[in-house]
């Protein structure tokens, strides 16, 4: 994907390109195995959960900071991974924050080591770093305080512990057989983000109780979600592909496309079946970055699944 990454490139184009080729090496399967959740390319002051919706397209633009975020699942097991895009070199200090600040996450990572001790090691790293802006003005680089890493279970992104990226964080610590998406977010803003924007991600819940839904539309739009994506995370350019999301499971199906969904997406979630996940946002006019590995605590040592040639 970092070949292809280009000014002016279409950002619905590139993430159908990323999930095409990601759908393509991983064999997809249904639910047994293919995308792990709707590819993000949060810009600028996104920190987090943008991805285009139908008929919202962005184009890329020089000066802009783009965070990619994908991830691959066989058999529910997610690898969850992340790294940023900058062409102006004046970001290369927030860039190599973020990067060098997650190494040093993983680094601080094992058995029986408490979670804000992780936290604690990312922010000393990321927070020594500042960035040259525009007109010559020096920023220091914050870590996003309300943002963390996270425990990932079987079709479960989030599985219940967090890892901070500031100091103070939980004292609860990592387990063997354990699986961690270690992931930091370095921001020129105010270091705090907040839910903005069109929202454009949603994942049934995981533990979702049985509510009686009357709308005839829900019914229909929940028995093709739990079919095609189950507890996955999903976005809204799935639910409008041909194939609703999953050629491996619909086919050809004329019927899988989903067509005037938006009662009964809002309906899901109002009842609580459904998780919405707006943008994450700092403020307007700053830029943030990430980058995320995920790892697995073996008995005598971790192991980054998602570490490759290129990052």
């Amino acid at each position: 994907a970092q070949s292809f990454i280009k000014p002016d490139i279409s950002l619905t184009a590139m993430c159908e390109t990323i999930e095409n080729m990601n759908r393509k090496l991983v064999q997809e399967n249904g639910l047994k195995a293919g995308i792990g959740f709707p590819t993000g390319c949060s810009i600028n002051h996104i920190a987090a959960h943008y991805t285009p919706n139908p008929g919202g397209d962005v184009v890329l633009g020089y000066d802009d900071v783009m965070s990619i975020d994908f991830g691959t699942q066989i058999d529910g097991r997610i690898i969850d991974c992340a790294w940023t895009v900058a062409f102006n070199p004046k970001f290369d200090p927030l860039l190599e924050a973020v990067r060098e600040a997650t190494e040093t996450g993983l680094k601080a990572c094992g058995i029986d080591v408490r979670l804000c001790d992780v936290g604690e090691a990312i922010q000393e790293t990321m927070e020594s770093y500042e960035v040259e802006l525009e007109s010559g003005k020096t920023v220091p680089v914050r870590c996003v305080r309300n943002l963390n890493g996270h425990s990932i279970g079987p079709y479960q992104i989030h599985a219940g512990k967090s890892v901070p990226i500031v100091k103070g964080g939980d004292s609860t610590k990592m387990e063997e057989g354990e699986i961690y998406a270690i992931e930091t977010f370095g921001t020129t803003g105010r270091g705090h983000v907040i839910e903005d924007l069109e929202c454009s991600h949603y994942m049934r819940n995981f533990d979702a109780p049985h509510v009686p839904l009357r709308m005839p539309r829900a019914k229909k739009l929940l028995a093709h979600i739990n079919k095609t994506f189950g507890t996955l995370a999903f976005c809204r350019r799935w639910l409008e592909r041909s194939d609703g999301g999953s050629f491996a499971i619909h086919g050809d199906n004329p019927n899988a496309k989903q067509e005037k969904y938006l009662g009964a997406l809002k309906n899901l979630c109002d009842v609580g079946i459904v998780q919405p996940y707006p943008p994450l946002c700092d403020i307007t006019g700053s830029y943030v970055a990430q980058y995320e590995h995920t790892l697995i605590l073996r008995p005598t040592c971790k192991e980054v699944v998602s570490r490759g040639d290129d990052f």
